[in-house]
This record gives C-alpha cells, sequence and structure tokens, in this order.
C-alpha cells in the first residue's frame, strides 16, 4: 500500500448512518484519526438529523437530504472556524445522528403508588399503568439536556430518566386536577388527557415531543381499594338518605347487630335477659331510625320497657320490622319466650 493510498484512507468522503441497531436515538460518527474532506457528502436519511459539533459547541444542523459539505452549506462552523472563502483542505468536527423516528409501544407504570390530593378523599395513593410513544423532536436541544458527546445513547436510557420525570409530572397534574379520581378511574381517557398536556411539556425540556399517551388501568392499593368498596356499599345502603357519611354510618351499625347476635349473650340467645338487649337495641334503633328519617322531629327517649313477655314479643318483632335483626333471630328467640309463656 502507498504512502499516498494510506492517506487518502484518513479523509471522509461520506458522513451517513445505517441505524444497524435497534433502540439507539443518538450516534456519534467515528472521527478519530479521520478528517472530512472538503466537498464530501452528507447523507441525512428521512427521519434522522445530522449536528456538527465543533469543540463542544453546536454548530450546524441537517435535515434529511443529501448535502456537500462546503463553507456554504457549514456557514456556523465556518465562522467558528475563521475559514475563509478560499477553503478547501480537510476539517476536523464531531457530527452526531439522531433518530426521529416516533418510538411506540412504550411501556409506563407507577411500581409504587403516588399520593395525590383528592377533593373527595383528600389523600390518595394511585397506581396507574398504560402507554406512550415520543420522538426527538429539537436535535439541539436533546444533545445539550440528554445525550451529550457519548458515543451512542439509547432508548433505554433516555427512558430511564423519562420515569422520574413522568411520576413527578403525573402527581403534580392530578394532583392540580379538578376532577374527582372516581371520574378518573370511570374515565381513562379523561384521566389522560389531564395528564398528557403537562407531561408534553415536560418532555419538551429535553427535546422530546411527546407523541402519544394512554392509560390502560388506574387502581388504589388494595387496604384503600377496601376502604372505598365499603363506602360504596354504604352508599348503596343508604336508603332515603343523600348524606353519604350518614349511609357510612348506618351501615357499619347494621353490619355491627348481626355480629354481636353470634356472641354468647347476643340476640340469638337473649332468653331471660331480653331485656337489656332491648335496651340496646332501642339505643342502635334511635340512631339509625334517626338517618332513615331526617325530615321527621326528632323522637323522644324511648321509656324503658316493662318486663312482661308480651311486651318483650312486641319489642322483638319491632327490632324485625326495622331490620335490625334477622329473621332466624326472631323466629328462636320468639319460639324461647313462647315457650315460657306457655310453659
Amino acid at each position: 500500500m502507498s504512502i499516498g493510498s494510506f492517506i487518502r484512507k484518513q479523509f471522509i468522503d461520506v458522513l451517513q448512518w445505517n441505524e444497524d441497531e435497534e433502540g439507539v436515538l443518538a450516534w456519534r460518527f467515528p472521527m478519530q484519526d479521520f478528517e472530512i474532506q472538503n466537498g464530501g457528502v452528507l447523507v441525512v436519511r428521512e427521519s434522522q438529523v445530522a449536528v456538527f459539533v465543533n469543540e463542544g459547541q453546536i454548530a450546524d444542523v441537517f435535515g434529511p437530504g443529501t448535502h456537500k459539505l462546503t463553507t456554504q452549506t457549514l456557514p456556523v462552523l465556518t465562522n467558528l472556524k475563521n475559514w475563509d472563502k478560499l477553503f478547501d483542505s480537510p476539517f476536523k468536527s464531531d457530527v452526531y445522528f439522531f433518530s426521529t423516528r416516533v418510538q411506540t409501544g412504550r411501556k409506563w407504570g407507577t411500581p409504587q403508588p403516588i399520593t395525590i390530593r383528592d377533593k373527595d378523599f383528600d389523600m390518595i395513593r394511585v397506581r396507574a399503568f398504560g402507554m406512550y410513544s415520543y420522538r426527538v423532536l429539537d436535535a439541539r436541544k436533546f444533545f445539550t439536556e440528554i445525550s451529550g458527546t457519548r458515543e451512542a445513547y439509547t432508548r433505554d436510557q433516555v427512558e430511564d430518566q423519562l420515569r422520574g420525570i413522568m411520576l413527578a409530572t403525573m402527581a403534580s397534574s392530578l394532583g392540580s386536577s379538578n376532577t374527582a379520581f372516581l371520574d378518573m378511574a370511570a374515565n381513562q381517557a379523561l384521566m389522560a388527557q389531564e395528564i398528557k398536556g403537562d407531561l408534553a411539556d415536560a418532555f419538551g425540556r429535553y427535546g422530546l415531543g411527546l407523541d402519544e399517551f394512554n392509560v390502560a388501568s388506574v387502581s388504589l392499593p388494595e387496604e384503600l381499594q377496601a376502604a372505598l368498596d365499603e363506602r360504596i356499599s354504604a352508599g348503596m345502603k343508604g336508603g332515603l338518605s343523600n348524606d353519604k357519611m350518614a349511609g357510612f354510618t348506618r351501615f357499619q351499625t347494621a353490619t355491627a347487630i348481626p355480629l354481636a347476635a353470634q356472641n354468647e349473650g347476643g340476640i340469638a340467645g337473649i332468653g331471660a335477659g331480653l331485656g337489656a338487649g332491648v335496651t340496646i337495641g332501642q339505643a342502635m334503633g334511635q340512631a339509625v331510625g334517626a338517618s332513615l328519617a331526617p325530615t321527621a322531629p326528632q323522637a323522644s327517649p324511648a321509656p324503658v320497657a316493662d318486663d312482661s313477655i308480651e311486651a318483650r314479643l312486641a319489642k322483638l318483632k319491632g327490632l324485625l320490622d326495622k331490620g335490625l335483626i334477622s329473621a332466624a333471630d326472631y323466629d328462636s328467640t320468639k319460639a324461647e319466650l313462647l315457650k315460657k309463656l306457655i310453659g
């Protein structure tokens, strides 16, 4: 190999990027021991951008097409290097290629619940999952803010940074929203819309464009979901009352009575101690009755019941009619009282 042939091999006539590896967003053309030939050709494919960088400073940016490299096509670099109009020798410069293709089907999620303020539940923790797509929108900003002078910068690397940005933005967006969590959970498109605008702004600060963003599922941690289910159930059992908290109180009271009946000394085994049970039932009945009929005047406290078996039977029937005891409890206790009455 002649010396002239060796020297010619040190000059680069064509600069291009074939994107041989999947998922690479930024790639630096290998320039070590090489110089770019004046009049050389830069080939930028569709969905690519090429950036010339001189000593860490961004110079010229090229979009798709075939570009002949001269002082006319490299005005910023020409100025930085103080080239005159007769420049015709090889030159050194770093050249970076950026992929502007849309990165589709990217998954996002909240491995740990994020805490947000909600107008219905005050503070809640939410988990959510979905898909999004993005692309490099501003190669200058992406180079300056994220990729830098690395030989290659991949999709996985940028998404490691995006994950934290997304979670912080979601918490801020949902927390400042006037839309209740229950409305968002019922309409995931609405939730995605609430988040997407703020998220697009956050991506834009790094030279990225958010193409699509959707929410596939949204949920609460198990303990919060259980509390929400109980509250919903209370609302369903709320009768004529429109007050959700009153319905929740009634539901808890009604739930507690059957549990008490299963214990020793409860309603099922009331027997001779029915008078004490009736007193407890009256106190609970007054609270439940007041919430069931909120527009009615407040009833005066019921007088203490006499101990006759007939009176006990009447009160027992009253408890059954109000739904405070089950039919089985009523039948078993009634049988014991009638047995005492008949002998």
